[in-house]
Parts: structure tokens; sequence; C-alpha cells
């Protein structure tokens, strides 16, 4: 019959040990282009996005996108007149349409290209580099 060897109780100043750090992977991490596209129209908010997944798509880059993003909706109410007819408002309100584009392992060419893109007025860019 085996005997179950009793654990020896815990000093008060006994810390546990120390847990085996995980090592990092040597896989490399992939680089992406995150290309967020903003305009009040979408027609020429569709335009810009094909215009740049066209100049992407030349250079042979992966492209994932354009993803669709919620419409941020800002509304204002005014006073129509004031003093007697203060009730009787109107209400406006501007929808800013948003895209995103993700290109994957860009190169220098896909880089430069885009970076010489000439978009119409009214359309906001913001490149990150993840």
């Amino acid at each position: 019959m085996a005997t179950a060897k009793k654990a020896a109780p815990k000093a008060a100043g006994d810390k546990p040990a120390a847990k085996p750090r995980a090592k990092k992977s040597a896989v490399a991490e992939v680089t992406r282009l995150r290309i967020k596209v903003k305009a009040y129209e979408h027609k020429v908010l569709d335009a810009s996005v094909k215009q740049i997944l066209d100049t992407a798509l030349r250079y042979d880059a992966k492209v994932a996108g354009p993803i669709p993003l919620p419409t941020e909706i800002k509304k204002y109410t005014v006073n129509r007149s004031t003093f007697v007819y203060k009730d009787a408002r109107e209400q406006f309100e501007m929808r800013i349409h948003k895209r995103v584009i993700d290109i994957i392992d860009p190169s220098a060419k896909v880089i430069e290209a885009l970076t010489n893109l000439s978009l119409p007025s009214g359309v906001t860019i913001d490149v990150k580099m993840a």
C-alpha cells in the first residue's frame, strides 16, 4: 500500500512559484495599411473607394474591404420663429458615411501610388499603419 505524503504548511512569507513566461513566436507580424474614408455624399465616397481599390489591385496588393461602417448622423433642431410661435421647429441632419479598407502587406509601389492619388473634395482620408 502506497503512502501519501502531506504537503508542508506554507509560511506567511512564501510566494508562489513564478510561472514560466510564454515565448514569443518567431512569426513576423503582418503589416497592414488601414484606410478610413469619410464623406457626406455616399456616391462620391463609393467612387473614391473604387479609385483606391483599383490603384491597390493594379500593384497586386491583398485588399480587405471596403467595409461599410455605421453612418454617423448629427441632428440639429432650430426654432422657426421666436416668441409666440416658438413651438414651431425645424430639424436638420448631416449624415457622414464611412468605409474602411485594409491593404495587407503593402509594397512601396502601392504606398507611393496611393499618396499620389487625387480624390474629389469633400472626401476625408485617414491612413494608419498597423
